[in-house]
């Protein structure tokens, strides 16, 4: 997929619970390795881990050191390479302005969740980053909270399965996200 830049944001506050209530989720080194990974090998420049908690804020930073500059730089630099596309930020707001900066453009947010029924395709957000840099906005928990799509951004439509049931793991709609906005028409 050509065309401007590409990032992805992984939201861990505004986000909602099983209830509804809106939660700050904790941050996981699964998610952060594989969708770390999964961005690599699609091009993404960009991996935005975002959560106002100080103290999970702290471990993104021991895990990263880890494989950037411990251990695990010399046992696994493939890893190392692909944790360097992660910065942390405290909102989402936070995470657009440092990728407008980075890019010098724009950026356009493009919100994803598996309870929508709107949204641009695939197809639309591919023509969409001809035109800006993109950030793709993951949620974690049970999605991210109302309030984001009150917002005026971009939705993209949801991932479908072969049933009505739809409930996969952040990292798995990542990675279905990412191929299919790399696949050509």
């Amino acid at each position: 997929m050509s065309g401007s830049a590409l990032a992805v944001a992984l939201v861990h506050h505004p986000i909602v619970d099983k209830r509804g209530d809106q939660v700050v989720t904790a941050v996981t080194n699964l998610d952060l390795h594989d969708i770390a990974r999964t961005a690599r090998t699609y091009g993404v420049r960009r991996f935005y881990v975002i959560t106002p908690a100080v103290e999970q804020l702290l471990l993104v930073e021991r895990i990263l050191q880890h494989w950037r500059e411990g251990h695990g730089a010399s046992y696994n630099p493939h890893r190392g390479e692909a944790l360097a596309l992660i910065e942390t930020a405290t909102t989402l707001e936070a995470a657009i302005a440092a990728w407008s900066r980075e890019t010098g453009a724009e950026a356009m947010p493009i919100l994803t969740g598996a309870k929508r029924s709107d949204g641009v395709s695939f197809e639309q957000c591919r023509q969409l980053r001809q035109q800006h840099p993109l950030l793709l906005v993951f949620g974690t928990g049970w999605g991210l909270a109302p309030e984001i799509f009150t917002r005026g951004w971009t939705v993209l439509e949801p991932i479908r399965g072969a049933g009505d049931y739809n409930h996969l793991p952040v990292r798995s709609a990542a990675a279905i996200i990412l191929d299919r906005l790399h696949a050509e028409p």
